[in-house]
């Protein structure tokens, strides 16, 4: 979620309820910005095909950095913002002309396969004096052959992204019909790390969908080390709350159903850079909204952990789930229902 895509209040609010949890947040495309950097403790700037605002000043000031490839909404696809977000700031970071539609490649250009990757790998490494964990993040299409790739490239942390990740910066044939479903991918990039005897030496980071604790529970329980969370935390930020209802209306829209993020007349100031609206996210009480909802998530996935008798929800396992309809089944690999004994 970059800047540019959202106000610096939505990426400051961000900063501040990660912090408050004690985990990370990240830059998404077209640079770092001081606000997001200032609220903060753990940043991971994102480096995409585009390098809109990219600067080795930056790559320092990050405490991690996550080379792009792919995203679960849209894999092999690139992004686009609409000129009506690209105010004087955010063209002049990404170092493009105010007003007009931007357009991010879909391809890095310096690097078209796993050895020039692995090159790329070192050259950050050195940029940054050795001191910065690479992630590599795929969208989830050929996880087990990309996650194979991502780890003999030297990635310390595999990010793997489902279709059911959210995004404003595509076609609807993109959404709806490319990649596949992130419990199914999790289970393919879990088996390729185990036959590399890699598994839980690389992190394993599984976003797409991830709103609930059950979520998250079900991500350890198959393999993943951690979770990373996009739509739902903007909904922690008020995104598509019962406020302004009068600005919906102007959009053709009801809270609950908006989908406006490209428009940059985002009622509640989440996803826009005018600063009448963005004024509307206070980004101090927009991260303790997030504190909330992610202390929620802790809480639920805590209790889920509980409930199968661990003491840690590390502990967690594929023997703790079993699936209610042979398709789920069949994609995360674990029992049906009926087959392990509770059939009528």
């Amino acid at each position: 979620m970059s800047f540019g895509a959202l106000g610096a209040n939505a990426k400051e609010a961000l900063g501040r309820g990660a912090s408050a949890m004690g985990t990370s947040t990240t830059t998404g495309d077209g640079g770092m910005t001081k606000e997001e950097r200032g609220s903060s403790k753990y940043l991971v700037y994102q480096l995409l095909p585009s390098r809109y605002g990219m600067n080795p000043d930056d790559l320092r000031k990050a405490d991690a950095i996550e080379i792009v490839v792919g995203q679960g909404a849209k894999p092999g696809g690139g992004g686009m913002l609409l000129g009506q977000k690209i105010n004087k700031r955010v063209a002049g970071m990404r170092t493009l002309p105010e007003g007009i539609d931007q357009r991010s490649a879909c391809r890095h250009p310096d690097w078209t396969g796993p050895d020039d990757l692995e090159i790329k790998i070192q050259e950050l490494r050195e940029i940054t004096n050795w001191e910065k964990p690479i992630y590599i993040k795929v969208g989830a299409a050929r996880p087990y052959y990309d996650t194979t790739l991502a780890v003999k490239a030297g990635a310390d942390v595999v990010v793997l992204d489902g279709m059911q990740g959210g995004t404003a910066a595509t076609q609807d044939v993109f959404i709806e019909h490319v990649g596949i479903p992130t419990l199914g991918a999790l289970r393919e990039s879990v088996d390729a790390l185990k036959e590399l005897n890699m598994h839980r030496k690389v992190q394993l980071i599984v976003s797409g969908g991830i709103r609930t604790g059950a979520d998250v529970a079900k991500a350890i329980a198959m393999g993943a080390d951690a979770v990373s969370i996009g739509s739902a935390a903007m909904m922690a930020l008020n995104c598509n709350a019962d406020l302004y209802r009068k600005d919906y209306e102007k959009l053709g829209t009801e809270p609950g159903y908006c989908h406006h993020c490209h428009t940059g007349k985002c009622p509640v100031g989440v996803a826009t850079q005018d600063p009448i609206l963005e004024k509307r996210l206070n980004p101090i009480e927009g991260g303790k909204r997030l504190k909330n909802y992610l202390s929620t998530l802790t809480l639920e996935l805590q209790t889920l952990a509980r409930a199968n008798g661990k003491s840690d929800v590390r502990n967690l396992e594929p023997e703790d789930l079993a699936a209610l309809t042979v398709e789920a089944a069949a994609m995360a690999r674990v029992p049906l229902l009926e087959q392990i004994g509770y059939q009528d």
